[in-house]
């Protein structure tokens, strides 16, 4: 977030945040979190990986200011009230969405009382047809019965019945309301993406009472939720709450959620990390209420879904990479490296080295689920696990950073900010077409943005960055890193001839 912020970073933070990174930091892409909508209701949803929508975006991303009418007259002496209160929540370091929620709202709302027809609006509802329809007649009803949908009366239940279709007659306006929020979304985040591709993150699934399970309830298995065993990092196992599609439905479906969602989340042809990738050849099922031990493996039809997938990289020119963390079949990373799916490798999981990391991967450190550079170097993010009961892999953790000492060559009493640097230098060692630097890192954050196996026992991706963005754009570790980074692309890319990212139709 920066000092224009509303309290939590927005679109036009983002765009120039990729000015700069490309700019100043010769980087080459932006891998984000992901974007999608949640219930517009109090209190809001903070997990990105918990989306109502995986269609539609998150109208707390919106740069208030950048909207059509915000800088005229009495409408901006109005707002200015307003983005004064909303930029004092920029001096806590926990994200409050609720208050953010509020506070854009009430701005947007007053905006939208003043909007004048605009062809562009006009045609974008035109594209998106009926799921926008659909997705907005949601988000009046949510506001109208103040929940979500599976506590609404019977009548509204369905998509499709004669109530919702008399209620979204009546309350014409205020779906309009909802599709002009996601103009405006689509608007600031194509501008961002000129600066700069933008990758985004593909949750593993949609909340059970958010707009697209709404919609597509008949396809999906309600009383069922995914996640994973357990494993060695997280030894009891997860269940994330997600409900997942029944595989014959969503093929009787001609596969429609599945293109809806893949078409929304490449539209802007930079990139799409899909997370859990092992989800289009297998999904963990887990009994409504049972814990992850007793859950088993569904088979869905992944050539299916594989074909649907490249023919939607391919219209978009866009990278495609596949988290592939945790159990993976084998024979699921060979099916992903034929179709060109990048692997997905961190440095904390490969005990080899790194320049025998594949080619055909994104190469990072780390991830939000699991310790930051700092967290393991200081001993803090298994201390705090400990404090929580989570009974942590002591064990393995400890491993990994004895192995990250003697790959960095450092001792145990180093400066974190030299161990962030060397742990970098080692990552750039690594052959991958894409590699990624979390900016966590580069700002020496010990907490890591999710600890797995919590709700409120830890402040789940409430947590801002230390430092605004125009500190962000001075900090002296980001360059050391970048430039460690840089060095080791340029010589890459002068060893292949090619720029991977930007040839993105290779």
């Amino acid at each position: 977030r920066s000092g224009k912020s509303w309290g939590m970073g927005d679109f036009g933070d983002l765009r120039t945040f990729a000015r700069w990174a490309f700019r100043e930091l010769r980087c080459h892409f932006i891998l984000s979190n992901p974007l999608g909508a949640a219930t517009p209701l109090l209190p809001q949803q903070t997990s990105p990986y918990f989306p109502g929508s995986r269609r539609f975006w998150n109208p707390l991303y919106l740069r208030i200011e950048d909207v059509p009418g915000a800088g005229q007259g009495e409408i901006s002496r109005a707002l200015g009230k307003l983005a004064g209160t909303a930029r004092k929540l920029n001096h806590e370091r926990l994200i409050d969405r609720d208050k953010v929620f509020r506070l854009k709202m009430d701005a947007l709302e007053k905006l939208w009382r003043r909007f004048n027809q605009d062809p562009g609006f006009e045609d974008f509802c035109r594209k998106q047809g009926k799921p926008l329809e659909e997705f907005a007649a949601f988000c009046a009803l949510a506001e109208h019965f103040k929940s979500g949908w599976k506590k609404w009366p019977a009548a509204f239940k369905r998509p499709d019945s004669p109530a919702v279709s008399k209620f979204a007659s009546e309350n014409f306006k205020r779906i309009r309301f909802h599709q002009w929020l996601q103009w405006l979304l689509d608007r600031q985040l194509a501008r961002a993406a000129e600066e700069l591709p933008i990758m985004q993150d593909l949750p593993i699934g949609i909340d059970p009472e958010g707009a697209d399970a709404w919609c597509w309830q008949d396809l999906l298995a309600m009383n069922m939720t995914v996640g994973a065993p357990p494993d060695t990092f997280n030894t009891r196992g997860q269940n994330w709450g997600l409900p997942p599609f029944i595989p014959a439905r969503l093929r009787d479906s001609a596969y429609a959620p599945f293109r809806q969602t893949i078409q929304a989340a490449i539209r802007f042809g930079g990139g799409l990390r899909i997370d859990h990738v092992m989800g289009l050849f297998r999904l963990f099922w887990i009994p409504r209420n049972a814990s992850p031990s007793e859950g088993a493996y569904v088979y869905y039809p992944a050539e299916e879904l594989l074909a649907i997938l490249a023919i939607e990289s391919h219209r978009t020119k866009a990278v495609v990479v596949g988290e592939d963390l945790g159990t993976v079949d084998p024979k699921m990373r060979t099916a992903l490296k034929k179709r060109n799916i990048l692997s997905y490798r961190l440095l904390w999981f490969e005990s080899g080295p790194v320049n025998k990391f594949p080619r055909q991967a994104l190469a990072s450190v780390t991830t939000h689920d699991l310790f930051t550079i700092a967290g393991l170097w200081n001993g803090s993010d298994l201390a705090a696990q400990k404090t929580l009961g989570l009974h942590p892999n002591e064990d393995g953790t400890r491993k990994i950073l004895r192995r990250l000492q003697k790959s960095t060559r450092l001792p145990a009493n180093s400066d974190v900010n030299e161990a962030i640097v060397k742990t970098y230098g080692l990552l750039s060692q690594a052959p991958s077409m894409l590699k990624v630097a979390a900016i966590d890192d580069a700002l020496a954050v010990e907490e890591r943005p999710n600890m797995p196996g919590t709700t409120n026992a830890w402040p789940n991706w409430r947590l801002s960055l230390p430092e605004p963005l125009e500190s962000i754009q001075k900090n002296k570790l980001i360059r050391k890193i970048s430039a460690v980074l840089g060095d080791s692309g340029a010589k890459h890319r002068s060893a292949s001839r090619k720029n991977t990212f930007h040839q993105r139709s290779d």
